[in-house]
């Protein structure tokens, strides 16, 4: 039986994950607190992690850093309000295997935890080499028609064949893993290994190791020899995810490794012949890293043999939609549903949004509000709050950051109602959309909050 721990600073919640996992076949410890949690971490010693990211002693990056030092394979699962996305894509960052928004679906939840019960002790970009083999070569990606989609298609084209080196650019959750992939697949490596490492999401003592392997009783810890990322991808490609966030003192152990292909593992003696081509990726410039003294300016140059800019969601156009459509593809065959596509407003809602978690939030919001149908196509009733309302949040945080502007415009009146839009929202978030809190926070009755919110449309 796996064990799931729960931690929440909402009592009820932790009730009714406790009675819902346990019907499902769960052993269930929970907590109230990120600091009791830990606790339970080490005394318990779960399967999974579900930890709320807004707790009331210390946040789920926290409890997150802690759990994962105790128990590095752990999956942990980050529940966050929607208005976190970006919170959320960090915690993914940071090696979380997946994140749910609240308002919490039982059946979003099992699903989520199933599929990282079933990769735990497999090969996941968080914890190991995430190793393609080659006769699974197909890439789970699509590219999209818009020029600026295709100008990328060009690019990859261009620089594939050769053995370059290439940095690839984008925002969190804009696709750099699948570009990186997709390099590969149309390199003449394409039949050797493809092997990814999230530096994010390892601990600067552990990184040296993760890279270069280390021999048995090298330190303490080292019960058994490893095999680093650099020999695993040797032959193939290796791709370096977050560069940025390695050390500067495991920057110098890369750079040497990177000009003589050759390596040692950490307390051996044996130097490895290499043949690795590196593809590295970042959502900041390195040239600014460099500038700010965190990034080796004669590693970047080693790295900077090419470069790809992986353009943000908002501004591939209606790509929006082939992805979706494919993201819609993948979750009926998850779900073994029959979904066919989505509404004209849901479409519109899709077009107008701006997207800061990319192509990773377009999957997870297509995700759930196929979870939610029951009909032909998607409706706008399924989608995120703050997807259907994204102009009216938008309107008021103008509004809060320059209200002169509206009073000049003789909008004093519609000001006024947007900041208490704003206020009600604000509150909302603050308890993760539970009515009955957000109501005693902005001193009103339950049914004064009600008619408030029905009047705004919310």
């Amino acid at each position: 039986m796996n064990k799931v721990l729960v931690i929440d600073d909402d009592k009820d919640i932790c009730l009714l994950m406790n009675r819902f996992l346990s019907k499902n076949g769960y052993k269930v410890e929970t907590a109230l607190s990120g600091i009791s949690g830990l606790k339970k971490v080490s005394d318990f010693k779960p399967d999974l992690l579900l930890t709320d990211f807004k707790l009331g002693d210390i946040d789920g990056t926290e409890v997150l850093k802690k759990a994962k030092e105790m128990m590095p394979e752990l999956p942990v699962i980050v529940i966050t309000g929607y208005s976190d996305i970006k919170v959320a894509i960090n915690v993914m960052k940071m090696g979380a295997f997946d994140y749910v928004t609240k308002p919490l679906f039982p059946d979003e939840i099992l699903l989520t935890i199933k599929k990282a019960l079933s990769q735990k002790g497999g090969e996941t970009v968080n914890e190991k080499a995430a190793v393609s083999k080659p006769d699974s070569k197909k890439s789970k990606y699509i590219f999209g028609t818009s020029p600026i989609s295709k100008n990328l298609m060009k690019q990859i084209d261009l620089v594939a064949p050769t053995n370059f080196s290439v940095i690839i650019y984008g925002e969190s959750g804009s696709g750099k893993e699948a570009i990186a992939k997709t390099i590969h697949q149309k390199s003449k490596r394409k039949d050797g290994p493809f092997v990814a490492m999230d530096c994010g999401a390892i601990s600067k003592e552990l990184a040296g190791s993760e890279l270069f392997g280390h021999e048995k009783g090298s330190f303490t810890g080292a019960v058994n020899q490893k095999i680093g990322h650099f020999e695993m991808a040797n032959g193939g490609t290796l791709f370096l995810d977050e560069v940025a966030n390695l050390s500067y003192e495991v920057q110098v152990s890369l750079l040497r490794v990177v000009q003589e292909q050759k390596l040692k593992r950490i307390g051996g003696n044996k130097e490895i012949d290499l043949d690795v081509r590196i593809l590295v990726a970042s959502n900041e410039r390195l040239p600014q890293a460099i500038a700010e003294g965190s990034f080796r300016e004669d590693l970047y140059h080693r790295f900077n043999e090419f470069s790809v800019d992986v353009p943000a969601l908002r501004d591939r156009g209606n790509d929006i939609f082939e992805f979706a459509l494919f993201f819609l593809s993948e979750t009926n065959a998850e779900l073994e549903k029959n979904v066919k596509g989505f509404s004209e407003k849901v479409k519109q809602n899709f077009l107008k949004y701006n997207w800061p978690g990319n192509l990773r939030e377009l999957k997870n919001v297509v995700k759930r509000a196929t979870l939610l149908s029951d009909g032909e196509l998607i409706e706008v009733a399924a989608l995120p709050f703050e997807i259907v309302n994204h102009e009216k949040l938008s309107f008021a945080e103008n509004a809060e950051q320059a209200p002169h502007k509206a009073n000049m415009n003789g909008q004093l009146k519609n000001a006024a109602n947007e900041a208490e839009y704003q206020m009600i929202i604000e509150a909302l978030k603050k308890v993760n959309f539970n009515k009955s809190k957000a109501a005693e926070l902005l001193q009103i009755d339950r049914k004064t909050l009600y008619n408030k919110m029905k009047k705004m449309n919310m």
